[in-house]
């Protein structure tokens, strides 16, 4: 969807029914922040609630909170969002959560980023954290329904949004693969393509032919047509083979997410191309497919001339461009789940796990990046880059283009205010 229109926010009920559908599940044991900018939401984040005893601990906390919300540079305030079902039973939900709240409110004042409100959210309940008036926040609390059935929350609801199970919940795991067992068809086709064409991933002619099929196939599936086991097997069958090669997967994402000319200068500015001797076992032209797809002149950057090139590493960390092509993202995260069966194991799937990872971690979505990083390492024991950017979410990275509220993924594009 791609409307721009502006959603009103009334109430608190409305704000605390804007977040999951901004995370895409239900938080547990979390903080949620969300920057403002003056009465226009900003960057959300969402972390573990920790467990700390010490007004030390807490300050440091607090502190590294501070640090992520101030990339939001144009903001002004925050709102927080406790969510957890301690304390709730014996009324002790508000003291417990207090000398958190305390700490992240002196932090964040320290940087002008004044807390605006914050609120306590169980699995029944929900209160502000500051009200003491039994009228407006009777014991326990007011009804998790009134969130749930929020003016905003329906209008979500109605413009496509919808909201997940959390990813720690046994039915909450994020769907990374498809059920079942891998088309034979489709295992005989990867068979066939692999020896043809893996020999030849320095060819620069190889190169335009992976990103041709990929382009095209992405196109599908913005156009909502989807990839068919069984009808496109061989299609399926190739596209599982150039995940193979690091260098063919690393191109195919980078042109998702910043266009075909990135994909191709980057290659080659890695110096991992070289002149075709013309003495290969398979032509690419050979490829029923290409005679369907996007000329690469055609193809775009979302907001950036077709002529903008960028690194694959500013790419791959969220660097540029200013506005990913946000999307293809989505129709590669997509069909990468299409390509895999669940439980799979070898490269394959752990290319395809690691991809949906990063899109994930782009989205600011730390949990299901995880969930995705963590599988792809168990598919493919030390596969290096699901190694690489487990070790980016261990250090607290948050994705430049997840910190700006203006560059952020939106499911539903639209501002809320």
């Amino acid at each position: 969807m791609t409307s721009n229109r502006t959603l009103s926010i009334h109430q608190p009920e409305d704000i605390l029914g804007y977040i999951p559908h901004m995370l895409g599940y239900w938080p547990e044991d979390s903080l949620v922040a969300i920057t403002m900018q003056g009465k226009v939401l900003g960057a959300t984040l969402r972390v573990d609630l920790p467990k700390l005893g010490s007004l030390q601990a807490r300050s440091y906390f607090a502190d590294q909170i501070r640090n992520f919300l101030v990339a939001d540079e144009d903001a002004n305030g925050v709102v927080l969002a406790v969510y957890t079902d301690t304390g709730w039973a014996d009324g002790s939900v508000s003291r417990q959560a207090m000398p958190l709240l305390e700490a992240l409110q002196l932090s964040l004042d320290e940087v002008d980023l004044s807390v605006r409100d914050a609120w306590l959210v169980g699995s029944d309940y929900w209160r502000s954290a500051y009200c003491t008036n039994v009228e407006c926040c009777p014991d326990p609390g007011l009804p998790v329904d009134r969130i749930k059935n929020s003016r905003l929350s329906a209008e979500l609801v109605y413009m496509g949004s919808s909201i997940g199970p959390s990813p720690r919940s046994a039915s909450g795991k994020p769907q990374l693969a498809r059920p079942g067992v891998l088309d034979p068809l489709v295992l005989a086709a990867e068979s066939r393509y692999g020896k043809q064409i893996l020999s030849s991933w320095r060819s620069e002619r190889f190169l335009d032919a992976v990103l041709a099929v990929w382009c095209h196939v992405l196109g599908r599936c913005e156009a909502n047509d989807p990839l068919q086991p069984g009808v496109d097997a061989e299609l399926m069958g190739f596209l599982r083979t150039t995940l193979r090669v690091p260098s063919w997967r690393d191109a195919v994402v980078v042109m998702a997410a910043a266009g075909m000319e990135s994909a191709k200068s980057g290659a080659a500015a890695f110096g991992l191309l070289v002149e075709d001797s013309g003495d290969t076992p398979f032509d690419p032209q050979e490829l029923g497919v290409l005679g369907l797809v996007v000329p690469a002149d055609n193809v775009t950057s979302g907001g950036n001339s077709s002529r903008d090139v960028f690194t694959y590493g500013d790419v791959l960390l969220g660097m540029q461009p200013d506005m990913p092509r946000w999307s293809t993202l989505d129709a590669l995260q997509k069909v990468l789940a299409g390509l895999c069966v669940d439980g799979e194991s070898g490269v394959v799937p752990a290319a395809a796990l690691t991809l949906q990872g990063w899109i994930s971690w782009c989205k600011g979505h730390g949990s299901f990046a995880h969930a995705c990083l963590s599988r792809a390492v168990a598919a493919q024991p030390g596969y290096r880059l699901a190694e690489l950017l487990m070790d980016l979410l261990g250090e607290g990275t948050i994705c430049p283009w997840a910190r700006n509220a203006g560059t952020a993924w939106r499911g539903f594009k639209d501002t809320v205010a």
